[in-house]
């Protein structure tokens, strides 16, 4: 007996050097998929339980487990769940005895990050309202079409961004769409203040009985996308979509005792539905601020005990750029131990972990509307993912070969799409079935349908386009290219634009980078152009842009045109706006900003004069 279990256990010492050996990341793959399907069971039941569980459901459960339990801590003051909880009733009555809203009706929220977000939607929620989060940086013509798109019939604002909404006030009302403003008073006609119709409501629960009808596939938001190409679209989140975002948090370990620290503005998804939402499915305490700020960040994390933070890539780079405090101070003295959120580089990754210290990034892909996502939940810097046979099996996806110059799939004889290799790079579609649904944007229909192809692998079957080219390597990690639009291709080259702007800010008098490709009269595809933004009083340095360029990239992807800006435009999370950018291009008579051009035979970037511009028109200098 006692050789037999010594035979045993020398062979699981083996097995598991093994497995160490050849599958190094079988711990956190196992650790994921269980985490996984423990989610999966919960999100069926769901399903099933009559009446409907929602995230609202959750949090009343949240409020009857711990009432006195801080759920939101802002500028100082503290909320707990039973006093947001009642808080909430007290805007759901005013709203049913105010505007009479009832279940299915739709309510856009144009508030700022503070806590009257909050309750203002549990209590909208309440009433079984639908509620439209609208961008508080958009304006006039956008924020007309933002109420077209889902048919919204009344606007909750706030005082600061009252001077926003009396634009439009007389339009909305020739709409028959009513304009409530959180304040005490309000003397502009058309806009009735609520504060004091909430302050005297009964804060009583509300009867459940109002939402009776919502299901887990009935529409519970509408979130914008940016805008960076356009009008916003609406995208349709459905209570299934929050619940499934919400789960977020607890693939990465995330437990009720955490405190999540967010700054994201919670009209986008990663604030709402990761940030907040994710913090009630947790019955966890959230740290809210009303914008990003780089000298308290630290300081609000020490001060709250904060262990959970929420990033984009710019957030991450932003703290990297603070300056290196003495010797004697301390940057790791904070509580954070999990960062989740998506976009940042791998050398800002590498930097945030040398200087803050051993702190689990769990950067990951997903888009609002989209059916497929990825989570990067070991610590391998770079990667937006890994794939695994549970998430194939649930969630059908896959990398297809995209001409980046007609800008669309490549299709063989059949007209069938054409599978992308490990290792190379591909347009990621995911199958549109019933457990991975499309549900589009309200009002409209053309731009849904053009997120649908068709006919990729089989006559008949139905993707999403996800507009984003991503990379499986050899190890199934996931790693994002680049945006369809952000691909440019020239000399018969594909050129991805954030690989340029990474080198781009190599370069020490570059701060930021914004790469994209223009058109040169005569000549096929786009050429490479970069607007740029230098670091305070530096100029800018035309022989070491030359000198990153041309070590780092090859010769098509170098950018030949410099535009210097004294700032970046960017929609509310970061992301840089490009089409005025590329449709201006590099017309020296119509811009202002100081431009250069790469002279190849001098080696270095030059100023670009009328001469040669008129030089590249006439074709006399060769591209």
């Amino acid at each position: 007996m006692y050789v037999y279990l010594t035979a045993v256990a020398g062979l699981a010492v083996l097995l598991y050097f093994y497995i160490q050996a050849h599958f190094p990341y079988f711990g956190a793959d196992f650790a994921y998929i269980l985490r996984a399907l423990k989610l999966g069971v919960r999100l069926l039941w769901y399903k099933r339980t009559r009446p409907f569980y929602s995230i609202l459901d959750c949090f009343l459960d949240a409020v009857s487990k711990h009432p006195s339990k801080i759920f939101i801590h802002f500028d100082g003051r503290a909320f707990t769940y039973g006093e947001v909880d009642k808080q909430s009733n007290k805007v759901a009555r005013a709203l049913q005895a105010e505007a009479g809203l009832k279940e299915g009706d739709a309510v856009a929220l144009f508030l700022p990050n503070e806590p009257s977000f909050v309750w203002t939607w549990l209590g909208l929620s309440k009433l079984g309202c639908t509620t439209a989060l609208l961008n508080t940086n958009i304006r006039s013509k956008s924020l007309l079409h933002c109420f077209s798109c889902c048919g919204a019939k009344a606007l909750i604002t706030s005082a600061e961004l009252q001077d926003a909404v009396i634009e439009i006030v007389p339009m909305l009302e020739e709409q028959g769409i009513r304009v409530y403003l959180l304040s005490e008073g309000c003397s502009v006609p058309g806009i009735t203040a609520l504060s004091d119709n909430i302050s005297q409501a009964s804060d009583e629960p509300m009867s459940r009985d109002l939402r009776a009808n919502i299901n887990i596939r009935s529409t519970a938001l509408y979130i914008y996308t940016s805008g960076t190409t356009g009008l916003p679209k609406a995208a349709i989140v459905t209570h299934e979509r929050v619940w499934a975002a919400s789960f977020l948090l607890c693939t990465c370990a995330v437990t009720e005792d955490d405190i999540i620290y967010v700054n994201l503005p919670l009209y986008h998804s990663a604030g709402f539905l990761i940030g907040m939402a994710g913090t009630i499915e947790r019955g966890m305490t959230l740290v809210l601020r009303r914008k990003f700020s780089t000298s308290q960040f630290w300081d609000d994390c020490r001060k709250y005990d904060v262990t959970v933070i929420q990033y984009i890539g710019e957030t991450m780079r932003y703290l990297c750029c603070t300056p290196k405090v003495g010797a004697n101070d301390n940057q790791r003295n904070h509580k954070v131990r999990i960062a989740v959120g998506n976009g940042v580089r791998s050398d800002i990754w590498a930097e945030f972990l040398n200087r803050f210290g051993d702190i689990k990034v769990r950067e990951f892909y997903a888009a609002t509307e989209g059916n497929i996502g990825f989570i990067n939940y070991t610590s391998k810097i770079g990667a937006v993912g890994r794939v695994n046979f549970l998430q194939k099996f649930f969630f059908p996806h896959t990398l297809i070969k995209f001409d980046t110059e007609k800008e669309e799939p490549v299709r063989n004889s059949e007209g069938l799409c054409i599978q992308a290799a490990k290792g190379e790079t591909g347009l990621l579609v995911g199958k549109i079935t019933q457990r991975s649904p499309f549900t589009g944007y309200a009002g409209n229909r053309e731009q849904t349908e053009k997120k649908r192809l068709y006919d990729v692998l089989k006559k008949g079957d139905v993707y999403f386009n996800t507009g984003d080219l991503l990379r499986f390597d050899y190890d199934n990690f996931v790693y994002f290219q680049d945006r369809v639009g952000d691909t440019f291709r020239w000399k018969g080259e594909n050129v991805a634009t954030s690989e340029v702007a990474d080198i781009l800010m190599m370069a020490y008098c570059i701060l930021e980078a914004n790469v994209y490709g223009v058109k040169v009269e005569g000549h096929e595809g786009r050429i490479g152009m970069a607007a740029i933004t230098l670091k305070e009083g530096e100029d800018f340095d035309c022989s070491d842009a030359y000198k990153q360029v041309s070590t780092y990239l090859p010769a098509y992807a170098q950018p030949r045109f410099i535009r210097i800006q004294t700032c970046l435009e960017m929609t509310g999370t970061f992301k840089m706006k490009k089409v005025k950018l590329v449709e201006e291009g590099f017309n020296s008579t119509l811009i202002k900003d100081s431009l250069y051009f790469l002279d190849s035979e001098r080696k270095t970037y030059v100023p670009l004069t009328k001469e040669i511009y008129r030089a590249i028109a006439a074709r006399d200098i060769k591209l």
